[in-house]
């Protein structure tokens, strides 16, 4: 009997196809993705793929509101469930670093890397991405602040702080990409934590 080819639910074939993206992204030799190489591992033709994606920047558009969503929701939640402005603090540290673990193709997008000689507005989109993480880790620390004991001078401007912490989870970011996704960016981090977190 011949094998009949299901059909996938709308909106199912582009998810499908971000997974697959995402999938290709994890190889450790970082190459760039043509539209022809996702379609082959697709097993679908390339004009298929753009049935549901314009261009392959819209592709990445696509992996960047999963980050987006995802990382944000995750944000959210921590804040709503946490009081403790240190505590907040280091959850959302270890999510963001747990995150990338867990995705390491969405790391290369994190990161830039996989969207160099793409459509600059991509990258545009992912350092605005790094500002909202940035203005997050700084409403925890101003919690923070704020539970402290009043009269408390030492404590350093959140701003600076906030940007401090960023460049550290970008780091672990990059340097679990480079090394082939095995540093992990949560290796470490526990005894990392206090010279972060005070």
């Amino acid at each position: 009997m011949a094998e009949t080819r299901v059909r996938p639910k709308p909106g199912e074939r582009k998810l499908q196809i971000l997974q697959v993206l995402a999938e290709m992204l994890q190889d450790p030799k970082g190459e760039k993705i043509t539209t022809a190489a996702l379609a082959a591992k697709l097993d679908v033709s390339e004009a298929a793929l753009y049935r549901h994606f314009a261009s392959k920047a819209q592709m990445y558009e696509g992996l960047i509101e999963f980050i987006e969503s995802s990382v944000f929701g995750l944000a959210n939640k921590i804040t709503s469930e946490q009081e403790s402005g240190v505590q907040q603090l280091h959850s959302t540290i270890a999510m963001l670093l747990g995150f990338a673990e867990k995705n390491p193709g969405m790391t290369r997008v994190l990161i830039g890397d996989a969207l160099v000689n793409e459509n600059e507005r991509l990258q545009a989109r992912i350092n605005q991405l790094h500002d909202r993480i940035e203005a997050t880790l700084k409403q925890c620390l101003r919690v923070a602040s704020t539970q402290q004991a009043e009269g408390d001078v030492s404590e350093p401007d959140p701003a600076v702080r906030a940007n401090m912490i960023l460049c550290y989870v970008i780091g672990r970011w990059h340097q679990f990409a480079k090394s082939g996704f095995k540093r992990r960016p949560t290796e470490g981090f526990d005894a990392q934590a206090p010279f972060l977190i005070q």
